[in-house]
């Protein structure tokens, strides 16, 4: 199966409403996140990071995930789970990686069947992004140990939902979203588009 890792939010500066909270879960789970990229990258999966624009349009990139390690509060933690060289990096306006991006056109090109999403926040743009990709046919599976989240509540409820209405998996490794493909012949159905 071909899949990529969707990297969802991870470059944030967290001064914004629940910022901090946000950044706590963050500092929590990052060595699963960082643990995840890793054995992506290892496996020269196709990474591709989608970020919220935060009302920067420059489109550069490079200079967006600087300033949020200079200037943001939690400049360790974006530094640890910046893009690496040649990894592919978009910008989002909404709380879907695929809304008003060419993150499906991306997908396509690539023979992508199944995304594989970690990122922030949980509850919100990771899971709308997961169920997004089920409505255009992809699989779709959250990486729920290398996610943060601003409230663990709302979270579990959203990953509830995504698994049971919008038939998205969960997984808590890569290891195990692999297994899963392999025991199950990667029978996820498509979704009616």
């Amino acid at each position: 199966m071909n899949d990529a890792l969707l990297v969802v939010d991870v470059i944030n500066k967290f001064d914004h409403d629940n910022g901090a909270s946000l950044l706590a879960s963050f500092r929590s789970r990052l060595p699963q996140m960082i643990e995840t990229l890793a054995q992506a990258r290892s496996r020269q999966a196709r990474l591709i990071y989608v970020n919220d624009a935060g009302g920067d349009w420059s489109g550069d990139a490079p200079g967006f995930v600087q300033r949020a390690i200079d200037s943001g509060e939690g400049g360790d933690v974006v530094d640890a789970l910046r893009p690496g060289a040649g990894e592919c990096f978009m910008f989002k306006p909404r709380y879907s990686a695929f809304d008003y991006t060419p993150l499906a056109p991306v997908l396509e090109a690539d023979h992508v069947e199944r995304i594989l999403l970690i990122g922030a926040a949980t509850e919100g743009c990771v899971v709308q992004s997961a169920i997004d990709a089920r409505e255009l046919g992809l699989k779709a599976t959250i990486l729920s140990h290398a996610c943060a989240t601003a409230n663990e509540k709302l979270e579990g409820i959203a990953l509830a939902y995504a698994a049971d209405v919008g038939g998205v998996r969960v997984a808590t490794s890569l290891n195990e979203a692999i297994a899963q493909t392999t025991e199950d012949g990667a029978t996820q159905p498509p979704r009616p588009r």
